[in-house]
């Protein structure tokens, strides 16, 4: 197998893990990617309760196609190198 090729395999297996262990320490979001959260506030004064929005990635189901996709397309482009072979003689 050549180089070329076994790099690509791998640099896609860890553009695919990282991608997925990103995915899954940021909240594993099964919906779309969010760049704020509500977050729930109460007023000191008076006591009502409100939300406000709190900038923060949130990667979603999205984050996760688009990476694999990427992992994917390396993983194919590894496919147009062809393997090595032993000639033998006699």
């Amino acid at each position: 197998m050549t180089l070329v090729k076994r790099m690509l395999q791998i640099l896609a297996l860890v553009a695919a893990l990282a991608a997925a262990g990103f995915w899954l320490a940021a909240g594993a979001n099964r919906g779309w990617t969010k760049t704020s959260v509500p977050v729930k506030t109460l007023d000191e004064v008076l006591g009502i309760e409100g939300i406000t929005y709190e900038k923060r990635f949130v990667p979603g189901l999205d984050f996760l196609g688009a990476a694999m996709l990427g992992a994917g397309a390396l993983a194919g482009l590894s496919l147009l190198f062809r393997n090595k072979r032993n000639q033998m003689t006699k």
